[in-house]
């Protein structure tokens, strides 16, 4: 198989996945309208759906650089007519939380994941994201979803804009940083040497995860997005370190609010189970498709599928 037909199958698959979504928003929205109090759809038929369009998200996330659970909430939210948004939300922290459970001994026993990196930083997150998750669950729904899909459009545009340096220039380290040892040395495997790295800017890291916690508790988003920018343009660790340490401090800040979910019943087996279970699947597709796949393909197809489920939330929030 060329690399061209390869490249095509992740375009139709992505097209394929988007037209599966809404012939399932089709099919949820005529459920709906048969009856409000009654419903004729058996439960295994959403359960289902769901674990097919998980499974998808799982390989696409994986190939697109980004974490499942900011696919997943909007998609599913703005898709599946019948689960509320606070359920939605609640499994989109599960999903996100799965998948840094699982990375995070690894991420640590690589040493590219600096636990002295993460600790301050997720420790200011999780305590917004505990306050992003009960003013998501206190506010009205049509605000939230509204919110969630500028929120999103808004990544749309971050990560279509967004630079990377895999080693940024950090002349010396900021007295935060200095007095809390943010320091460390990781083994570059495909450099063969090891990186001295240190950070700067500090303080406006610690307060920018105030907005990030705060965002992700609010929408159930894992915020992977936002923690990379943040660790590798503002404060200046490495690429790799960014990335890994991110990941580790998904399972931290998603745990925070996701124990709200919990304790408010917005945490549902029916939801929560068939979509970890297709993004753990999905995933391990994408890592094996990861080497073979145009990184420039792949973004595309993860911009459109962004774009597509923002303006759907922005639209049910907006009462279109």
């Amino acid at each position: 198989m060329t690399r061209w037909n390869k490249n095509k199958i992740l375009v139709m698959g992505g097209l394929g996945l988007v037209g599966l979504l809404f012939a399932v928003s089709g099919f949820a929205a005529e459920a709906v309208t048969v009856t409000e109090t009654v419903s004729t759809t058996p439960w295994w038929v959403w359960a289902l759906a769901l674990f097919v369009v998980s499974f998808f998200l799982g390989i696409v996330a994986v190939l697109g650089g980004v974490g499942g659970g900011v696919l997943f909430v909007p998609i599913v939210g703005g898709f599946f007519f019948p689960f509320h948004l606070d359920f939605v939300r609640g499994a989109g922290l599960m999903v996100a939380l799965a998948g840094a459970l699982a990375a995070g001994p690894g991420l640590l026993k690589s040493g590219m994941a600096n636990l002295r990196l993460a600790l301050p930083l997720a420790l200011i997150a999780s305590s917004s994201a505990i306050v992003g998750a009960m003013m998501g669950l206190a506010l009205p729904t049509n605000i939230v979803q509204t919110a969630l899909g500028i929120t999103i459009l808004g990544i749309v545009v971050l990560i279509g804009s967004a630079k990377k340096s895999e080693r940024p220039d950090v002349p010396k380290a900021d007295p935060i940083s200095s007095a809390l040892c943010i320091h460390g040395v990781f083994y570059d495997a495909s450099r063969n040497q090891e990186i001295d790295w240190k950070v700067h800017r500090t303080l406006g890291g610690m307060i920018m995860f105030i907005v990030i916690g705060i965002m992700a508790g609010m929408f159930g988003l894992g915020a992977g997005w936002a923690n990379v920018p943040v660790l590798n343009l503002l404060m200046g660790a490495p690429l790799k370190v960014s990335v890994a340490t991110s990941k580790f401090m998904l399972s931290i800040v998603d745990t925070s609010a996701a124990w709200v979910y919990m304790n408010k019943g917005a945490v549902l087996a029916l939801i929560s189970v068939p979509s970890i279970l297709g993004i753990m699947l999905g995933s391990l597709i994408g890592v094996r498709l990861l080497r073979v796949a145009n990184a420039a393909v792949v973004r595309k197809v993860v911009l459109v599928m962004l774009f597509l489920a923002g303006s759907r939330a922005l639209m049910k929030g907006l009462g279109f």
